[in-house]
């Protein structure tokens, strides 16, 4: 017996969704989504009872089928919040006439954000997220910034996990809240036109944020100026100051395309000066210093080259640093004195790995590279938020090393490792090692994997992989304390730097979107494979985990290859790709036609699409232990994309193991909020996974 998503029957089988018959039709192809009910026709609002009744129905079979692994989940909880230093601050940053820094408090799930003068004097309390968080079931703090003359303070809150913003303005001599209040908002905060006006984004009715908006204290919404709006459909508006903060820069851009304007901060109503009209495919972002632009573009070769303009010729560029196949630029930060350049080799030993140089305007040929001493690491700026500057914020951290915060003096080439990462519970860095290792994938390309297990591991054990895979974002070789609850229980840890990432430059990115989309699973299929062959581990012994895209390429490899993998974990994950990309009414669709291709327009996108959207390609055959999460408040993996998902694998699948929903009722993308919430997730994750592998304690 099943029971239905509206039964008050007892538990004696997973909830079986409803199938009830729908199709939709495109370029002359029918597909039936017998599950496609489970949207509720007035999202974002969600209040249909079958509907709630199945998500209610789908978390009590997770916790009754979870309730046997509770005394794990709490011991792995607890070894987890071991490693973290609960009562912990973040080392202060001068800015201006103060010193700011964040701290933890014993037992708090949220930060308090303190300053002191640096001239001397008593510590502040600004911004008490505790106190702000406190009665509710998620909090999220979006956006926070002090006026230029230290009196104000703007910050922005989500307490259900929508991600639209409510901005507040304190005063912070006194604490009082002035009575300006901006609801929906979904951007940062910018002080302009000397700390008298907030330049802010309003995400629409279909969470896009299509404007730039200027609010001016003390008087009415409906007085705001809409500075610019956005036409296309498909871009989000955003804004900043430059790093010298004399200019306004309001960019719009999609995934391939950018535009930016500059205006006076002193004076937002003023002449708009735009940098250079928008060019498929071409995107750049620009900065400022002495009446020179400073800009960071693809235009003349994807890995980006940096380039000038003068500001009365701002459409002119002149290259400053080429383009090339062997460095990947990946951005640049303007001071005073001298600018910072950040990217990744992509040829020879360290290949993949973070570059910090530090240059000079008026020596171009003087180039300083910031050195590390490990041969994989991940390291970076920090917050250096002033414009003189002499020496540079960094962070630093491996697989193997925790995470540090370095000072750089810049003229004497220096370093001073202000913090590591305490670990209260202990950690000894010489019972771990890491790799960084080359797999081959099916098509011959070389895939890199970072890789750490405990030295005293013997022979093919049990191994988590993990990766992303999507938008050309890299997955860093970073430090985790979570990480160790696996890796001393005999586990490899790996991270497969597939395509459709930008590890490995921009065309590593081209390599895995729109009609190479299914690059990104042949090479972590593949790489699983070459770790098996390589010894570490052995099929079916393999756990695997992926959020949001990531999701869906764990939908799409138990699709391909289910038998190498032992227990699977799909957080929020989007695999009702092609029902999504053909609604355009939907918040994200019509700005990720870029990303994966317009189904709506073009049949070979819809049929490319189809072919490995996970939702359309499930089937009847067996499938490894699953556990998957949704967000009912999620913008941007909508709650009925793994809700139909595992209703149809419950449907097709042929086996009797795992599968497991859990929708979060009261929060969004990311899950829980709170350290200690979010992490209870992670031990409630590890605990699935140490289950189904058959690891003991």
């Amino acid at each position: 017996m099943v029971l239905m998503a509206d039964s008050t029957q007892t538990l004696s089988g997973p909830p079986q969704a409803a199938k009830k018959s729908h199709a939709f039709t495109h370029h002359g192809i029918t597909v039936e989504d017998d599950y496609a009910w489970l949207r509720d026709a007035g999202y974002p609002e969600v209040t249909d009872k079958a509907v709630l009744d199945h998500l209610e129905a789908e978390n009590r079979w997770f916790e009754a089928r979870m309730a046997g692994q509770k005394a794990r989940t709490d011991a792995l909880f607890t070894e987890m919040r071991a490693r973290i230093k609960e009562a912990d601050k973040s080392v202060p940053q001068k800015d201006g006439d103060w010193l700011y820094w964040i701290e933890f408090e014993d037992g708090a799930e949220y930060k308090k954000w303190w300053r002191r003068p640096v001239a001397g004097g008593t510590d502040e309390l600004i911004l008490d997220e505790v106190a702000l968080a406190e009665g509710k079931e998620y909090f999220n703090l979006g956006a926070i910034a002090t006026s230029n003359d230290g009196k104000l303070l703007a910050y922005s809150v989500d307490d259900n996990g929508s991600e639209r913003f409510t901005v507040r303005i304190k005063v912070l001599a006194t604490g009082e809240l002035l009575p300006d209040e901006i609801p929906g908002t979904l951007s940062g905060l910018v002080w302009v036109a000397g700390d008298k006006g907030i330049v802010y984004s309003l995400a629409n009715e279909q969470w896009r944020t299509d404007n730039a908006r200027l609010h001016w204290l003390g008087q009415p919404l409906e007085n705001d100026v809409e500075l610019y709006h956005e036409d296309d459909e498909g871009f989000r508006v955003g804004s900043s100051l430059s790093s010298n903060e004399k200019w306004l820069l309001i960019g719009t851009s999609d995934h391939e395309t950018s535009e930016c304007r500059m205006v006076l901060a002193s004076d937002p109503l003023g002449e708009q000066i735009l940098v250079k009209a928008r060019q498929k495919g071409v995107e750049y972002d620009v900065d400022e210093r002495d009446g020179v632009l400073y800009i960071h573009t693809n235009d003349t070769h994807e890995n980006f080259r940096f380039a000038t303009a003068p500001l009365d010729d701002p459409g002119e560029w002149t290259t400053l640093i080429e383009g090339t196949d062997a460095f990947y630029l990946t951005g640049a930060d303007l001071f005073r004195d001298f600018y910072v350049t950040e990217g990744r080799k992509l040829v020879g030993q360290g290949a993949g790995l973070d570059q910090i140089e530090v240059r000079y305007y008026d020596d171009p040929a003087r180039v300083e590279p910031i050195t590390f001493p490990e041969a994989s690491y991940s390291a970076g700026l920090s917050n250096n938020p002033e414009w003189h500057m002499d020496v540079l914020r960094l962070t630093y951290e491996s697989m193997v090393s925790p995470s540090s915060v370095i000072d750089y003096d810049v003229v004497a080439r220096t370093m001073d490792v202000l913090k590591v990462q305490e670990i209260p519970s202990g950690y000894d860095a010489s019972l771990y090692a890491t790799e960084r290792l080359e797999i081959a994938a099916r098509d011959g390309t070389m895939i890199p994997v970072s890789i750490v297990y405990r030295r005293d591991r013997e022979g093919a054990g049990p191994l988590h992989l993990y990766a992303y895979g999507a938008y050309g974002i890299s997955i860093d070789p970073g430090f985790s304390t979570t990480r160790l609850s696996l890796v001393d229980r005999g586990f490899a840890y790996a991270i497969a730097h597939i395509r459709g990432g930008d590890d490995l430059g921009r065309a590593w990115y081209k390599a895995g979107k729109l009609e190479q989309r299914t690059n990104t699973f042949n090479d972590f299929v593949d790489v699983a494979k070459g770790l098996i062959a390589r010894g570490f581990t052995e099929a079916g012994r393999i756990s695997i985990s992926g959020g949001s895209a990531g999701g869906e390429l764990m939908g799409a490899v138990v699709n391909s290859d289910p038998d190498l993998f032992g227990a699977v974990v799909a957080h929020v994950p989007f695999v009702d790709v092609l029902s999504t990309m053909l609604d355009d009414t939907l918040p994200l669709t019509p700005g990720e036609w870029p990303e994966w291709g317009n189904p709506i327009e073009d049949k070979a996108a819809f049929e490319l699409i189809r072919s490995y959207s996970p939702y359309d390609q499930v089937k009847a055959q067996a499938y490894p232990p699953l556990m998957v999460t949704a967000g009912l408040n999620d913008p941007r993996v909508t709650y009925w994309e793994p809700a139909k998902w595992v209703a149809r694998l419950r449907e097709l699948k042929t086996d009797d193991n795992e599968l497991i929903l859990k929708t979060n009722m009261g929060a969004g993308h990311g899950g829980k909020s709170g350290r200690f919430e979010s992490l209870k997730e992670t031990a409630e994750e590890f605990a699935f996974i140490l289950w189904q592998l058959g690891v003991t304690e």
